[in-house]
């Protein structure tokens, strides 16, 4: 029914995604979802369960390989999704892939290839383990208060998705040595191991991908957002403390900044005053100078503020 749409929607029902894709019964418990939502649509069981719609879609249609156009991303809704896909997979998926190793091992004569496949496993259930600790203690604290407003000009996503790489590599590795030296038939708890493991793989993809194709440009449009607002922030506030350097000001340089302020450009402010563009492009050297506001942005605001222009005529650039 759904199995050829380029995407899941907000008007398709919870219930034909699901049967659609069974491994999403794990994205709707992350989303902390209720099941029982009969014939619901999604956008209905969102709203029941007060979970980002967009957000929603965005991460099933990631997870099942289909078209990610038009989403707009709510950021803590996704790190709460994250924060329980750690609890998930630290505390339930590793150590059941763990128990099912030992109990498939245990039924046979162990061995120095089976004890090195469990000593592989234990290093590498810690580096998982410290990878997630380090993303719930520093990158999604740090995001978390980026949201209240709050940036850090010691750290930035791109600092730490330069690095990211998914841990399913791992996992591959472990798989290759039992099926190229673990030399075992009829071992049925070493065989659920193994799809275990191939599961647990997938969703350390999944999850990956979410972080890099999901959260991490959310996050940097965010930062840079954030970080613009508070330049222009900074400018007001010089522009508020220097009140009496409008006395500086030639007449001249006050229409320059009128001009620039009324979105004019360079070329375009040269042509109404009758003067060259060099001309211009001094005086606008050294009105920067003389204001220390070196962004079209600040003048807007230093115009505004000294009544060079009415707020109604002021254009900011894009």
């Amino acid at each position: 029914m759904i199995k050829h749409q380029s995407s899941y929607s907000r008007n398709d029902r919870m219930r034909d995604i699901i049967n659609d894709n069974s491994i999403l019964l794990t994205v709707i418990n992350r989303f902390s979802i209720s099941l029982g939502f009969g014939d619901k649509s999604v956008a209905s069981v969102c709203m029941d369960n007060d979970v980002d719609v967009d957000t929603f879609l965005a991460v099933v249609n990631l997870i099942s390989e289909k078209d990610l156009t038009g989403y707009n991303i709510a950021i803590q809704p996704l790190i709460k999704y994250l924060r329980k896909s750690h609890h998930y997979i630290l505390n339930y998926t590793l150590p059941a892939i763990k128990k099912s190793l030992i109990e498939g091992i245990q039924q046979t004569n162990t061995s120095e290839i089976a004890m090195f496949i469990l000593k592989f496993y234990d290093g590498y259930m810690q580096e998982v383990r410290k990878h997630m600790e380090y993303e719930d203690n520093v990158v999604f604290s740090y995001v978390e208060n980026l949201i209240k407003g709050e940036v850090r000009d010691k750290f930035q996503i791109s600092d730490f998705s330069s690095r990211h790489e998914h841990m399913a590599g791992t996992l591959d590795e472990l798989k290759e040595l039992f099926i190229y030296q673990y030399n075992q038939k009829d071992n049925d708890l070493i065989s659920t191991a193994l799809f275990q493991i191939t599961l647990c793989g997938n969703d350390l993809m999944s999850h990956c991908k979410i972080e890099n194709k999901l959260l991490f440009p959310a996050v940097s449009k965010l930062e840079e957002s954030i970080r613009t607002q508070n330049i222009v922030h900074d400018e007001i506030q010089a522009v508020e403390n220097k009140e009496p350097i409008l006395d500086s000001l030639t007449d001249r340089e006050k229409e320059v900044i009128a001009e620039v302020a009324h979105g004019l450009s360079n070329k375009e402010i040269a042509d109404k005053l009758n003067l060259s563009f060099h001309t211009i492009t001094t005086y606008r050297k050294n009105i920067s100078a003389k204001l220390n506001i070196h962004s079209t942005a600040g003048l807007v605001i230093f115009a505004i503020l000294h009544h060079l222009i009415e707020i109604g005529d002021a254009k900011l650039p894009n």
